[in-house]
């Protein structure tokens, strides 16, 4: 296999993770209770992370044990809690907006953190994506919560922190799916405490709210995560980030199948470009745009070019010999 065939096959892989996490918003707000975000987060995180271990059958060592709770905490256990907290108060347009900036929030980190410089067709496609996402969702319609965008700006500054410390701090000696159960595992253990105090007693889930949960614990979290950290572990950091626009994506084409909802011209436009912003930060567009920029520069600097002169010392052609004779 090329290694362009493998760059896409962990884009695809990758891509899982930001669909799966696009049905999150609406199971959230339609089946699990509402006011109990830290339980929400806890009980997503916890059996993701134990069924996990069970796959993986490694527990941390030396440095992941610290590294584990840090990112534990960024990527899942807060992260979680504010999400549930924001898919609560706000509608999912808005919520979905305030998400989208993550790719570009990423690129900026990524660049101090890991010595990725953001190639321009990242930052080209995390501006046509984020235009698109607000051309999709934002209506200006709805009523805005603050404490509900506070929730989700949040949780797109922390999970953005913990993925680009995931992507430093994981090598080629650590499972993917190990490191994520560790840190589902501690996500999990250090909202626990925090919902028992604040919360009280766990929420009494029926039926659909069984499902629902069991659906995002294994779907959106346990495969979602191990597939977003395999994709981190490959490919550049800004790739990565805006195969996330994927998420809401699927939450408008969601809203369309299941809900009923029609697709407006302006949403069709949103939904262009923000699939243009994806496509820009492809391992084949990237290539592409150095190319045309390489083949610019030769064509500037090309022996052909007006201000060319002959070298010094070349070798007079046979036709000019011949005259000269």
């Amino acid at each position: 296999m090329s290694s362009m065939e493998a760059k896409f096959r962990w884009v695809a892989v990758t891509a899982l993770a930001p669909v799966a996490w696009g049905t999150t918003y609406f199971v959230t707000h339609r089946f699990l209770p509402p006011g109990q975000p830290l339980y929400g987060a806890a009980i997503r995180a916890l059996p993701a992370g134990l069924l996990l271990l069970l796959a993986a059958r490694r527990i941390p060592h030396g440095s992941w044990w610290w590294r584990s709770a840090v990112l534990g905490t960024l990527n899942m256990g807060a992260f979680f809690a504010l999400i549930y907290l924001a898919a609560q108060l706000l509608p999912t347009s808005v919520a979905s907006t305030i998400m989208a900036a993550s790719p570009v929030v990423m690129m900026l980190l990524a660049w101090p953190v890991l010595s990725e410089r953001p190639r321009i067709a990242h930052l080209a496609g995390a501006g046509a994506g984020v235009t698109g996402v607000c051309l999709m969702l934002f209506t200006g319609a709805a009523a805005v919560d603050a404490l509900g965008v506070l929730a989700s700006v949040a949780a797109m500054v922390m999970s953005s922190i913990g993925h680009v410390l995931a992507k430093r701090w994981n090598d080629a000696d650590t499972d993917v799916t190990a490191s994520t159960s560790w840190q589902l595992i501690a996500g999990g253990v250090v909202l626990l405490p925090f919902a028992v105090v604040l919360e009280g007693p766990p929420p009494d889930l029926d039926g659909p709210a069984l499902l629902a949960f069991g659906y995002v614990t294994v779907v959106a979290t346990a495969l979602a995560f191990v597939a977003w950290f395999a994709g981190l572990r490959h490919l550049p950091t800004g790739t990565v980030g805006l195969a996330g626009l994927l998420n809401p994506v699927t939450g408008v084409l969601l809203g369309t199948t299941v809900a009923g909802e029609a697709l407006t011209g302006r949403q069709l436009c949103g939904l262009a470009l923000t699939l243009l912003g994806v496509l820009l930060g492809q391992p084949a567009a990237a290539r592409l745009l150095a190319l045309a920029r390489s083949r610019a520069e030769r064509g500037a600097g090309s022996p052909g070019g007006a201000g060319a002169q002959p070298s010094e010392g070349r070798e007079p052609s046979r036709a000019s010999r011949t005259r000269r004779a």
